[in-house]
């Protein structure tokens, strides 16, 4: 039985029937889809272990910001006493802008999607494709962006709804479910699961899935919970960062939220200088870790996945694939046999073959 999408409600009553595996009908249609999970012949011979991969690349938007960011565009239209279109704000370079629009577009509302001058021309043409209202260019990061947005557009949109990249419930909420189907498909839990992190949102969809899959007291209200509840899971959930982005990894080895300076890493899809303040209290649990590939590590796990599976994948994706293509798994976990281990195929648009042969070039690979 398919398990359907988790959706934060407007009153204190989502819990899920895992005996069931299904929650209510929806009254919107949902911005994303139950993805594959395929178990790598190549990939389980490299770790050692079974290994399968949730193929996230598969989503309406390209990745994994179908779940998270579709669940808030979802949540606002539900939660909406108006029957006027809203409309949604995202300043973004790539993945969450297309999330957020394709979403919007599925749920017929607008968005706006604000990008840095710097987005590539080839991106901007997607964003306009998956139906966004307007792509504005402005400012040469994404906090000009984001600002530009904030000061001088959803002020003045009385419908204006503002959608962040990672650091929201909706928006965990939404990557939960991703762990719920895992659960369905394996007849139970992992026993490891290993994403990449860019803010956190992901890792922490993820975290709380498998807090409420062991019996974990959650909290049901649709704000920011002030204290994470106590969890007996034994899945080891390991979060992947590339070398100059790696605000994850600092975080957990100060013990507190740290910015970073900057991005050096080409893996700019996990470029986010400081993690949700939820993803490092995920963090300092006993079974999640961190650990970080190098960006040519990160393309090589591209190439050979492209050759194996013949999936075409950012290097923010391919930073999970670095893991096992690089024969490091047993180093963050007990690695047997039997365990199964998820691979979460994230995707991302930012990619061609082009760029592929630009990078093995510059990394001579």
């Amino acid at each position: 039985m398919t398990v359907m999408p988790l959706t934060p409600p407007a009153e204190p009553l989502l819990e899920l029937e895992l005996t069931k595996g299904f929650l209510p009908k929806e009254t919107y249609p949902c911005p994303w889809i139950e993805t594959p999970l395929l178990e790598s012949v190549p990939l389980s011979k490299l770790a050692g272990c079974r290994i399968f991969l949730k193929m996230e690349n598969f989503q309406p938007s390209g990745s994994f910001k179908s779940r998270g960011i579709g669940n808030l565009v979802r949540c606002a239209v539900e939660r909406s006493p108006s029957t006027t279109p809203l409309h949604f704000y995202a300043s973004s370079g790539g993945n969450a802008g297309l999330g957020c629009v394709t979403a919007a577009t599925t749920l017929k509302q607008k968005s706006t999607v604000v990008v840095p001058t710097i987005t590539k021309q080839a991106m901007i043409n997607k964003i306009i494709a998956a139906g966004a209202t307007q792509v504005i260019r402005y400012g040469n990061t994404i906090a000009d962006a984001d600002e530009y947005l904030r000061t001088n557009l959803l002020p003045k949109d009385p419908q204006g709804v503002y959608v962040p990249p990672f650091d929201h419930p909706d928006i965990w909420n939404g990557a939960e479910s991703l762990i719920h189907e895992v659960h369905q498909e394996l007849h139970g839990s992992p026993d490891g699961i290993i994403c990449s992190v860019g803010g956190g949102g992901l890792l922490i969809g993820i975290c709380q899935g498998l807090d409420r899959l062991s019996g974990a007291a959650l909290s049901q209200t649709t704000g920011f919970t002030p204290a994470l509840p106590q969890t007996t899971t034994p899945t080891q959930v390991i979060g992947v960062e590339t070398v100059g982005c790696e605000s994850f990894s600092q975080a957990i080895t100060a013990k507190r939220l740290v910015t970073l300076p900057g991005i050096t890493s080409i893996a700019t899809s996990l470029g986010c200088t400081r993690i949700a303040a939820r993803a490092l209290e995920y963090g300092l649990r006993d079974n999640v870790h961190s650990t970080l590939v190098s960006d040519k590590e990160a393309v090589e796990a591209c190439i050979r996945f492209a050759d194996d599976h013949k999936v075409l994948v950012e290097p923010a994706c391919g930073a999970t694939l670095a893991l096992i293509y690089s024969g490091r798994l047993s180093e963050v976990m007990e690695v047997k046999p039997t365990n199964k281990v998820v691979l979460v195929v994230c995707g991302g648009s930012n990619i061609s073959v082009g760029m592929m042969y630009k990078w093995k070039e510059e990394f001579e690979i």
